[in-house]
């Protein structure tokens, strides 16, 4: 469980707000790839569950959303890997570009479930809440 995986989190549909979930070793230094905060604070060095101002970028580096963006570190985190999060705005096109660009540097799409199954398998809940 090495890899890094990403996912939308919320619906396919157009919505207010869009989610994508990172979780994995590298997750926040994957995240901060596509991330430029608009103040001086990246997430590799921000606190965990704090919100940091931003915008989201592509692979080429052009910006696709003003957003923001959390992290949260293993082991405290719901799957117990290094987590990060990113609360977009909720247009398909820029939730898919933002998921196109995580996966060019290396995430890979999240299988149904697979965030709850690392959290099982790292402890972070039993059998029953799974």
């Amino acid at each position: 469980m090495s890899d890094i995986i990403a996912a939308i989190a919320t619906g396919s549909s157009p919505s207010a707000i869009g989610i994508i979930r990172l979780s994995g070793s590298g997750a926040i230094a994957l995240a901060d790839q596509v991330f430029a905060p608009l103040g001086a604070t990246r997430l590799a060095a921000a606190p965990d569950r704090s919100l940091i101002l931003g915008n989201l970028l592509d692979e080429t580096g052009r910006v696709l959303d003003q957003i923001l963006a959390t992290v949260s570190r293993g082991p405290n985190s719901y799957t117990g890997e290094d987590t990060a999060e990113f609360q977009c705005h909720g247009s398909p096109a820029v939730l898919a570009a933002a998921l196109q660009a995580l996966f060019q540097l290396g995430a890979r799409q999240a299988g149904p479930g697979e965030f709850t199954k690392r959290a099982f398998l790292n402890g972070r809940m039993d059998l029953s809440q799974a």
